[in-house]
């Protein structure tokens, strides 16, 4: 048996890459990164490659996937993202991905023949306008069957040789080995950044998740809370009041991540949000976030109105102090969250918005903090449930 003649006969202008993709990968952190690097290899090893992508599903609540575009003499992937609906339109109907998809072990097509002969869309006529003289595509399998997608493509007369598709064909189980670990490190993240916010993930991630544990934080708070909720998911069919939350908490939730403030959950139909301390201009960042969050409420009302619903109506209470920030919860299920007197505080004061008629009110260790800033209006002291003395608000007009 001749062993060594057949190592050689199974040699590959891929194999390179292969032992790249391997051993010399584990420091790289993204995987867009790893992608455009393997196929400027390929092209080193003799590959003919011109144009690559790689496919990717990342159940990012706005997003389906992603896909990394390499072309010739780029030393970056461009990176594009599909929505939800992406399976719905032409661009996706009958393309490569949607056969693959669909189950198909492999796409190819010969360019260079006469386009009435091939595939029909949109995708193959685009390769054959940028010169292109074969076009490949293949699953890329990850853990329990998932598929995604990669495609290879060159510009040689004749498209790619029988040992260029072996290469790339050996190639692909180590791609996907590569790429799962990265893309489930993003999918980790991203689900962290989505459900307890993007610095809570962080500190998640780095092993902040023993039951107790935490830091004392001086922070801003905000709450705001949904008015007649109740009233509106009793009488609204249950899509407009899913559609209702989602567009309020958009009114609301951008303008506080655009402005450094960090929403840590969401409560039925309310939210609470931190400003750090530690980060510069805290305060007025959370006013301002006040301001485009009530801006955008009032464009979100007059769409509403449009369409014959009632327009909503919401109270934010704002306090500043120390609050204890961490992991509490039961043995199993934990919350990464804030508690202290400071969050009592501020949850009371949205209440108050209700009695006194003011949309947003502040406690005064806030307003001291920003009036040389902005205008606020004082409004006496009053009674605040929990607390012995009364308290001295103001109200921000915006």
């Amino acid at each position: 048996m001749n062993t060594q003649s057949e190592n050689s006969a199974s040699a590959t202008p891929a194999d390179g890459v292969i032992d790249w993709l391997t051993n010399g990968t584990r420091d790289e952190r993204f995987i867009d990164n790893i992608f455009a690097q393997m196929c400027i290899r390929l092209q080193q090893a003799g590959i003919p490659l011109k144009r690559s992508t790689l496919h990717v599903m990342i159940h990012h609540p706005q997003w389906l996937g992603a896909r990394m575009m390499w072309s010739d003499g780029k030393r970056e992937a461009e990176i594009t993202l599909a929505d939800y609906n992406v399976r719905e339109r032409s661009e996706y109907i009958g393309s490569a991905a949607n056969e693959i998809h669909d189950g198909a072990d492999e796409v190819r097509e010969k360019l260079e023949q006469d386009s009435s002969l091939g595939r029909k869309h949109a995708l193959y006529d685009d390769m054959r306008s940028l010169g292109m003289t074969d076009y490949v595509a293949w699953p890329m399998f990850h853990t329990l069957g998932k598929r995604h997608l990669v495609t290879f493509a060159t510009d040689r007369p004749g498209g790619f040789n029988d040992a260029d598709i072996a290469g790339l064909k050996k190639l692909l189980p180590v791609l996907a080995l590569v790429s799962e670990i990265r893309i489930k490190n993003r999918l980790a993240r991203t689900l962290l950044e989505t459900y307890v916010g993007s610095h809570a993930g962080e500190l998640i991630l780095a092993g902040a998740t023993r039951r107790g544990t935490g830091t004392t934080v001086r922070a801003a708070i905000m709450i705001c809370d949904l008015r007649d909720f109740t009233k509106i998911s009793d009488n609204w069919p249950r899509d407009d009041v899913i559609d209702l939350l989602n567009d309020y908490f958009d009114a609301m939730s951008e303008p506080i991540a655009r402005h450094g403030g960090e929403i840590l959950k969401f409560i039925g139909d309310g939210l609470l949000a931190i400003f750090p301390l530690s980060q510069p201009n805290a305060c007025a960042n959370l006013l301002h976030a006040v301001t485009e969050a009530r801006q955008a409420m009032a464009a979100l009302n007059e769409r509403n109105n449009g369409t014959g619903r009632a327009p909503l109506n919401y109270g934010i209470g704002v306090h500043v102090g120390d609050v204890m920030y961490g992991n509490i919860g039961s043995s199993s299920r934990l919350d990464f969250t804030v508690i202290g007197p400071a969050v009592n505080m501020a949850s009371r004061l949205e209440a108050l918005t209700k009695t006194i008629g003011k949309k947003v009110l502040l406690s005064r260790a806030f307003a001291e903090l920003v009036e040389k800033e902005f205008a606020l209006e004082h409004v006496g002291q009053h009674e605040v449930r929990g607390f012995s003395e009364p308290i001295e608000l103001f109200a921000y007009p915006g």
